[in-house]
């Protein structure tokens, strides 16, 4: 399954660090990051929850960079 989300982020470079954290996140296949567009494309796992798995990619990403923002 593959999602889109509206992110908020300051940098380009912040943006990638995002990118990187969603794809350590367990339940996501890949995700993408785009800081031109401020969308994140995510691919979720064979049978993850996009609604429990966000919440961990969310976590991950403040982790990384604490004022980003997922709209999910």
């Amino acid at each position: 399954m593959k999602k889109s989300y509206k992110i908020e982020v300051d940098c380009a470079n912040c943006a990638n660090l995002m990118e990187q954290a969603a794809n350590k996140t367990p339940g996501v296949k890949k995700a993408v990051v785009n800081f031109m567009l401020l969308k994140m494309n995510v691919e979720f796992e064979d049978g993850a929850d996009p609604k429990t798995v966000m919440p961990l990619v969310l976590e991950n990403c403040r982790k990384v960079e604490d004022e980003c923002e997922i709209y999910f």
